[in-house]
């Protein structure tokens, strides 16, 4: 009786672990690195300059910025020798209520964010979220879509302006 118990223990956990493997085969892999949009600082802009090109060209497109931490800051006042990461933030109110009023979900991407991260390496690079996969991904109607697109072009601009340090 205890072998019998023994064996159908053993025959029910193997077919269950099949089935979990076989599921877990199924799911998709995902690379974050498609999830954003990554461009360095052209050699010979500094990260101040770049931080000025930044906000002059967001200023330029009525995209507000409404949040700014100087991690890196922080943490070296801390006594931790950081090398840069800042998080800069940028939004037009009335489009963000456009899209939440839309979808609530798009609120857990607001507002927009550009990230400046110096590498192991010491080269500078911005950061942004592939909006691309957010808006490509849902049928949208046309008012939301090119919202979206605008959205997206301003913040490539503005990362655009910042890589080559040109306002």
């Amino acid at each position: 009786m205890k072998i019998k118990n023994i064996l159908s223990t053993v025959t029910l956990t193997l077919f269950f672990s099949t089935a979990a493997i076989a599921e877990e085969s199924s799911v998709g892999i995902f690379n974050v690195e498609q999830s954003v949009i990554k461009i360095a600082l052209r050699d010979g802009v500094s990260k101040h300059d770049a931080i000025d090109a930044m906000m002059s060209k967001a200023n330029s497109l009525n995209m507000k910025s409404v949040g700014r931490q100087n991690v890196s800051a922080e943490l070296n006042s801390r006594g931790h020798n950081a090398r840069h990461l800042e998080i800069f933030q940028f939004c037009r109110p009335a489009d963000a209520r456009i899209m939440a009023d839309f979808n609530v979900v798009y609120a857990a991407y607001m507002p927009c964010r550009i990230a400046m991260v110096e590498d192991t390496n010491g080269r500078v690079w911005l950061i942004t979220l592939n909006l691309d996969m957010l808006i490509e991904d849902m049928v949208l109607p046309d008012d939301i879509y090119t919202l979206a697109i605008k959205t997206n072009s301003n913040m490539l601009t503005i990362m655009s302006a910042a890589a080559t340090g040109e306002f």
